[in-house]
């Protein structure tokens, strides 16, 4: 199980990526799993919600480099959190892919997303008027992951279900690029904090992750 992607951000934040080739049953025997996540991981109705499940959790013991327990939980907003462990984390999945970002000061985000074009009958649940108009014409489709996986990073660091990708979370105007940043804001309930989104393709994928103030 080789990370295939590894990139540590600051001295305190790194992001890792993995490739899924194995069996649920081969992550779970990786695993020193209670009966409580025993018993959800059974409630998952898709073997690939099972592997996805797994793999973040199997490529978290390596990125935080541990063969102990991992206590990792949801809080009452559905955010993942460490239990015995004092680092903040954000966990993502799509198809082949598991994705983690770690951090031992910092509240994060990640997201990772296959490329398809289905997202541009959507793009206007998602984005502003605004936001729209910035998009590129020529990549648009690649424009919008961009733009999803930055907004989908937000929400996670920001950790509240409340939070509109619409309305509460904003991107800056950017040009389309396979590796860039991008500057964005929370503005909810009379508070703005700004925010630098870090993005970039992978083989098929678009990556966005960032990092708290």
């Amino acid at each position: 199980m080789p990370i295939t992607f590894h990139e540590n951000i600051n001295e305190d934040t790194t992001i890792g990526l993995w490739k899924i080739t194995e069996t649920p049953e081969d992550l779970e025997h990786r695993l020193q799993l209670k009966n409580h996540e025993l018993t959800l991981l059974r409630s998952l109705s898709k073997e690939k919600r099972n592997l996805h499940w797994l793999a973040t959790r199997v490529l978290l013991r390596k990125m935080l480099n541990t063969n102990e327990y991992i206590d990792c939980q949801a809080d009452e907003n559905g955010k993942p959190i460490l239990i015995n462990h004092p680092h903040h984390i954000s966990l993502s999945h799509s198809y082949d892919y598991a994705a983690v970002m770690v951090s031992k000061t910092k509240k994060v985000g990640i997201d990772i997303e296959i490329i398809k074009d289905k997202i541009i009958r959507v793009q206007q649940k998602f984005l502003s008027d605004d936001e729209l108009a910035f998009i590129n014409n020529e990549n648009r489709t690649e424009h919008l992951y961009v733009c999803w996986c930055a907004k989908e990073a937000l929400y996670k660091l920001n950790g509240k279900k409340e939070t509109s990708f619409r309305n509460h979370i904003h991107l800056s105007p950017f040009n389309y690029a396979e590796n860039g940043n991008l500057n964005a804001n929370i503005d909810k309930a009379g508070q703005k904090e700004v925010y630098q989104v870090e993005f970039r393709r992978f083989e098929d994928y678009m990556l966005g992750y960032v990092c708290g103030q």
